[in-house]
């Protein structure tokens, strides 16, 4: 079988990462690298075979290489365009978050796929993770209606602050991060989200008056479930209770320990943002004395992959989804129903109102 043909598109964090994952798979061979500067492109070709084409233009790229697939891992603002254009042509497309910068794009863009016969993955890195899908099936034992308390605040200065403020001109950290652990909510509930309400606020007079570096948001499913997510970017953020992952039902609890990965000075480091280290889980049922049956117990987690392997596990599941091995139809409606919440999130602090999804 012949490897995927595929042209990458970004070399940040994420860009560089999926570039190097399909450059270690047999099952791709990355023929073109497509960024908005030159010498983000010749870091990231450095550490891949020569001979690889680079493009400053996507559309010129996608004319000229005629990839089978497309791996876009550029702003947030560019998504949309570039992935119709790749499904147009048809390529098979990953994407990461957001899928689009509205609810009815991300509709048009799994419509269009579709039609296509083409894979559309989108970059929930969360979903290949041993741990996180080990929290989420022990949060599904804790009944119903549950409480889900999460956040991710990250103290970024120097490079880091420069690239959060390149990434806050046209996304909040609400709306770019939030949709993982709505993702996360959604898959624990297995329920629809009916309200959403959120707040703002700008911390810096380095972004322009209507952006915001912090937001919070407030989510009530139709099972009378809620959860909670808050996250902030910025030198100003403080590292207090930064890595929150909780869940409580009526059967106990389960939280993430992640000692190292929430320790100060860690809260902008990306391998650290995915690290779960330990489960704990807590039972609430008690004896008729009144003292609670089981101690606590806390759960070891030995597969812990770090952020580069993480992403060599979402293209394997994108290689799956390109050869019809898996359907990709939950993983695409989880894709709108997590942007509709944060994207309703930032519609309620703008508009000063509760949000009610239908």
């Amino acid at each position: 079988m012949n490897p995927i043909r595929i042209l990458t598109v970004g070399a940040g964090n994420m860009g560089r990462s999926h570039a190097l994952a399909y450059n270690d798979n047999p099952g791709f061979e990355v023929v073109g690298v497509c960024t908005r500067t030159a010498e983000s492109r010749a870091r990231l070709l450095s550490e891949l075979p020569e001979g690889i084409a680079e493009y400053d233009d996507f559309e010129r790229a996608l004319i000229e290489l005629a990839p089978d697939a497309v791996c876009v891992a550029s702003y947030p603002d560019t998504h949309f365009l570039y992935t119709k254009l790749a499904l147009k042509a048809g390529c098979h497309v990953f994407t990461e978050k957001p899928l689009a910068e509205t609810v009815d794009q991300c509709r048009e863009l799994v419509d269009l796929a579709k039609s296509k016969g083409k894979a559309l993955v989108v970059g929930y890195i969360l979903r290949q993770h041993p741990s996180w899908i080990k929290f989420v099936e022990i949060a599904k034992t804790l009944g119903s209606p549950l409480v889900m308390r999460m956040n991710l605040n990250q103290q970024s200065y120097g490079q880091q602050w420069e690239t959060h403020k390149q990434l806050l001109s046209s996304v909040s950290p609400i709306v770019d991060c939030g949709v993982h652990y709505i993702d996360v909510m959604c898959q624990i509930t297995g329920s629809k989200p009916v309200k959403v309400s959120g707040v703002g606020a700008q911390l810096s007079d380095e972004l322009p008056p209507e952006n915001i570096n912090y937001g919070h948001l407030q989510v009530t499913f139709e099972d009378g479930s809620v959860g909670w997510y808050e996250a902030g970017w910025g030198p100003m953020m403080s590292e207090t209770a930064f890595f929150v992952k909780d869940v409580i039902g009526p059967n106990g609890s389960v939280s993430i320990v992640a000692t190292e990965a929430a320790a100060r000075g860690q809260s902008s480091s990306i391998d650290a943002h995915t690290q779960t280290e330990q489960l704990l889980v807590h039972k609430s049922r008690v004896n008729e004395s009144g003292s609670l049956e089981q101690d606590d117990e806390l759960l070891a987690l030995d597969d812990e992959p770090d952020h580069d392997e993480l992403c060599r596990r979402e293209q394997e599941f994108f290689l799956k989804g390109i050869r019809g091995e898996i359907d990709l139809t939950e993983h695409q409606n989880s894709a709108i129903r997590s942007t509709e919440v944060v994207l309703a999130s930032d519609q309620s602090f703008r508009e000063g109102r509760t949000v009610k999804l239908f």
